[in-house]
């Protein structure tokens, strides 16, 4: 029987403590082993219990979250689950959090919420599974504006991830240059966050990247980012592709969904497609990268060594809907290799 993974949970409110133990000790699989409520009682705390993670506030008082984060990735390196509200403060400073090594985020829970932390505890199980990683250095801002060194053909790109995907599309996203194929992407995330995020890439990379909206034509040099919370993000119109969004319910536990995504791009692109799935938990998005495959279209799987979680890459592996597994690093200048247009003229 696998032992039950030790959590430290932190936060400077007595109640929000309770609360995050209470959740996580109803799964039989997660043990609360204390609490601290600032960071000086957490690190004594790490140093005595030696959790296998730590959820962690972002906003305690003398030393905030990210701070204490950043220590914690530098000096002792472990699973850490951030705690954020659901605001664009608290958006910011989680994908800050995510880029310094948090292994993800979830959001304090609204008035009246039936599921409060929703998958905390799944989350918290996976990240004592995980594998501990070294500090990389913030990501900077790029300028890959060589539009003569690559000349993108017809395809469109359609990239899924989840636990992870933070650090993933940025690696990814960084190798475009500001004439990229059209990218469609779904990355789950809380809602709120996706619009920051989207904000974030676009600092960050050559293209154009934004939160996709109903109707917007998918164009060369543009990546459109699926909106969380409420609805999915497919493409559509053969003639002239364009993002739609969708209510409906969830599917694989998600909303938006990679497979709503790949499916929708398996029916209109066929051929002329990419897909790509990267780091995350559970099984979203490997039907679909499947059906994708069938239609004709190049698929691209994240391999084992550089996932966070390698449960979504590992599930399509094993469909059968990966054609080639690559490290983290070498997947975007792949996507350009398979884009870029032929000789004799585009694909």
């Amino acid at each position: 029987m696998t032992a039950a993974a030790r959590v430290l949970v932190v936060d400077d409110s007595a109640t929000m403590r309770g609360l995050i133990t209470a959740v996580l000790n109803a799964d039989p699989g997660v043990e609360v082993v204390g609490q601290a409520g600032d960071a000086m009682e957490a690190r004594n705390a790490i140093k005595q219990l030696n959790p296998d993670v730590v959820t962690l506030d972002i906003e305690m008082p003398n030393m905030n979250g990210l701070e204490f984060l950043d220590k914690i990735m530098r000096l002792r390196p472990m699973p850490v689950i951030m705690v954020s509200t659901l605001t664009h403060r608290g958006a910011e400073a989680s994908l800050m959090a995510l880029e310094i090594g948090a292994f993800d985020c979830v959001g304090k829970p609204q008035p009246g919420d039936p599921r409060p932390f929703g998958d905390l505890a799944e989350k918290v199980k996976a990240a004592a599974r995980s594998q501990r990683r070294a500090v990389t250095a913030a990501a900077q801002p790029v300028t890959n504006t060589a539009v003569g060194s690559f000349r993108p053909g017809r395809r469109i790109v359609a990239i899924g991830a989840s636990t992870g995907g933070v650090e993933a599309l940025i690696a990814v996203l960084q190798k475009f240059p500001v004439n990229c194929p059209p990218t469609v992407i779904t990355q789950h995330m809380p809602p709120t966050f996706t619009k920051s995020f989207a904000e974030r890439l676009n600092r960050l990379c050559a293209p154009v990247v934004e939160e996709a909206t109903d109707g917007a034509r998918l164009e060369i040099g543009k990546i459109y980012l699926a909106p969380g919370g409420d609805r999915h993000l497919q493409i559509a119109n053969a003639m002239a592709p364009c993002c739609r969004l969708l209510d409906r319910d969830p599917v694989n536990g998600h909303r938006p969904s990679v497979d709503v995504l790949f499916d929708s791009v398996a029916e209109l692109a066929g051929r002329n497609a990419v897909g790509v799935i990267l780091t995350g938990m559970g099984r979203d998005g490997a039907a679909g990268l499947l059906k994708m495959r069938h239609a004709g279209a190049r698929t691209i799987g994240q391999n084992e060594k550089t996932c966070i979680v390698y449960g979504m890459p590992r599930v399509a592996f094993e469909l059968g809907a990966v054609e080639h597994q690559f490290p983290l690093a070498s997947i975007g200048e792949e996507i350009l290799k398979i884009t870029a247009a032929r000789k004799e003229g585009s694909e």
